[in-house]
């Protein structure tokens, strides 16, 4: 499969890039970016050519991978899967509720296979939790934290990201979190509560179909000692939490274009595809209208 990188910013050059050239059945041929040098520069380091017009990497590939923020990503996205182009994609999705459906409608309408990279989905220990425990009946509760140090840290690359100043941990970590919690406790039927906390914090509660509840604790502004992950469920089976993984993003993303080649060779979508994304911002976007005081009630999600 010939694939084609959008974007040329740090999580392009820490895990895209490396991921897609190191994959054994993928030819990383060219690399499109919104600035001339950092493409050039990028392309030229794997060997690839560097396009400035994105439509002719579209004609040129059978993929996209996007790097890119996710206004971007998603115009970038419909415009690739009319092209006929098979969509490796980052978390979330979209800003907003209506980008990501015209993106999982594009991909269904166009025939393309799409997977959206939620990181823990495609680490081998933690993807075999999770569907352990998906398998479980009889959960009561469930709690994930997600607390990083992007905007608390010293000289970390994503803190001057102006989407994630903008939008915070919610939309930054929130769907590592809900990538998690959904396949285990069942869709969200509701955010019931949604709080601001220290810094770009929120907590959330969500009321799952299968009758369990859930809470999130999601920050980039923790202390860097308290920075980490956690998942904890609790139900008739017991105490189960998440466990941790050796898995570097670049394996990770190795194994999310293998998804992504195996969804397009069979037809079947893939879990964590572009309409699991639209949940998760359709998820999202409810809790940051509570969280911005549009609805003080219980938000219908």
């Amino acid at each position: 499969m010939r694939i084609g990188l959008l974007g040329t910013g740090p999580w392009a050059r820490m895990a895209h890039a490396p991921a897609l050239s190191r994959h054994g059945e993928l030819d990383f041929v060219g690399v499109w970016g919104r600035r001339t040098a950092p493409t050039k520069e990028l392309a030229d380091s794997y060997g690839v050519r560097a396009y400035d017009d994105v439509d002719a990497l579209f004609a040129d590939v059978d993929a996209v991978a996007v790097a890119l923020p996710p206004t971007v990503q998603a115009d970038l996205a419909v415009r690739a899967a009319r092209a006929g182009c098979h969509l490796l994609l980052d978390k979330p999705l979209a800003p907003t509720v209506e980008q990501a459906r015209a993106v999982a409608e594009a991909a269904e309408e166009s025939g393309v296979a799409s997977v959206v990279f939620f990181t823990t989905r495609f680490q081998p220990e933690t993807a075999a939790w999770i569907t352990e425990q998906a398998a479980v009946e009889g959960w009561f509760t469930g709690r994930a934290e997600w607390l990083g140090a992007v905007f608390s840290g010293d000289g970390n690359p994503f803190a001057d990201s102006p989407w994630r100043q903008e939008k915070g941990a919610l939309w930054d970590v929130g769907p590592h979190a809900l990538s998690v919690l959904l396949p285990v406790l069942g869709d969200a039927r509701r955010v019931t509560a949604a709080a601001h906390g220290p810094g770009d914090t929120v907590h959330l509660v969500l009321d799952h179909v299968g009758g369990a509840s859930s809470t999130l604790v999601l920050s980039l502004t923790a202390p860097p000692a308290a920075a980490g992950a956690a998942v904890e469920l609790r139900g008739a089976a017991g105490v189960r939490r998440l466990p941790g993984s050796t898995e570097s993003a670049v394996s990770a993303l190795i194994r999310a274009a293998d998804a992504l080649l195996a969804a397009s060779r069979t037809g079947q979508p893939h879990a964590c595809d572009a309409a699991f994304g639209l949940r998760v911002t359709e998820i999202l976007a409810v809790a940051e209208g509570l969280l911005d005081g549009e609805d003080r009630e219980s938000g219908e999600a």
